[in-house]
This record gives structure tokens, C-alpha cells and sequence, in this order.
């Protein structure tokens, strides 16, 4: 993200992964030189995330374990590991584990992250905004 650029003004980052051949293997590069928070996310057989959204983030996820149940915008569908998904900012989002290990995604979150950005639509633990 450019400085001056607005998070819901970006475009979808997935178009900047490349991947990158070493005599060893290979690497992933997800971003570079951006201002950026990055988490991984554990989500335990038969739980699931708020239905949420951020006024002030996009997020990316890549799916490390899973399957993972993905909910963006109206659609919902089982992304598997090693598949990339972009939330806008103002996207109404979920991730639910269905299967019977824990799943774990890597975050990447663009804009100004603030865990009070997160505006519950439905939350199965009864948490507030």
C-alpha cells in the first residue's frame, strides 16, 4: 500500500505473490516494503470466527491447514491449503473449522490494525463489538 493510498481504495494483493525456484525448494514472497500485521490464526475442530468487518483493513489469507470454511461478501465456500483470499475492507467475513484437526491460516492485514476495528455481526461466544 502506497503511502497516501486508503485501504479501501487498494487493490487485491494477491496479484503480487510470486513464487521464487532455489536449488533447496522453493519461497513464497506475500508482500515486501508494505505497512503490514501479520498473524496466524489456529481455529479448533468445530469453532468458527465472528462475522465481522473492518472499517480501517483488508486482510489476506493463505490457508495453511484445513480445509478451511471461508465466508467473503455473500459468498461462502471450503478453501484448501495453499489457496490465497482476499478481504476488502468492509468486506462482511468468516473462517469456520468443520473438519476434525485444528486449521491454521496466515494473515496478513493491510491498513491500521486495531483489534477494536472488528464489528461483530454474529459471534457464537457472545462478544461484543
Amino acid at each position: 500500500m502506497t503511502e497516501g493510498t486508503h485501504v479501501s481504495e487498494m487493490d487485491d494483493p494477491r496479484d503480487g505473490i510470486f513464487t521464487q525456484q532455489r536449488p533447496w525448494g522453493q519461497f513464497q514472497q506475500f508482500v515486501s516494503n508494505e505497512r503490514v500485521t501479520v498473524k496466524i490464526i489456529t481455529v479448533e475442530p468445530g469453532h468458527r470466527l465472528s462475522l465481522q468487518t473492518h472499517d480501517h483493513r483488508g486482510e489476506f489469507w493463505q490457508v495453511l491447514d484445513g480445509p478451511i470454511v471461508v465466508t467473503v461478501g455473500d459468498r461462502t465456500w471450503t478453501a484448501q491449503p495453499g489457496e490465497a483470499v482476499w478481504v476488502p475492507c468492509h468486506a462482511v467475513h468468516r473462517m469456520a473449522n468443520q473438519g476434525d484437526q485444528a486449521g491454521r491460516l496466515l494473515e496478513i492485514a493491510y491498513g491500521d490494525f486495531d483489534e477494536a476495528d472488528i464489528v461483530r455481526l454474529e459471534d457464537d461466544y457472545a462478544r461484543d463489538a
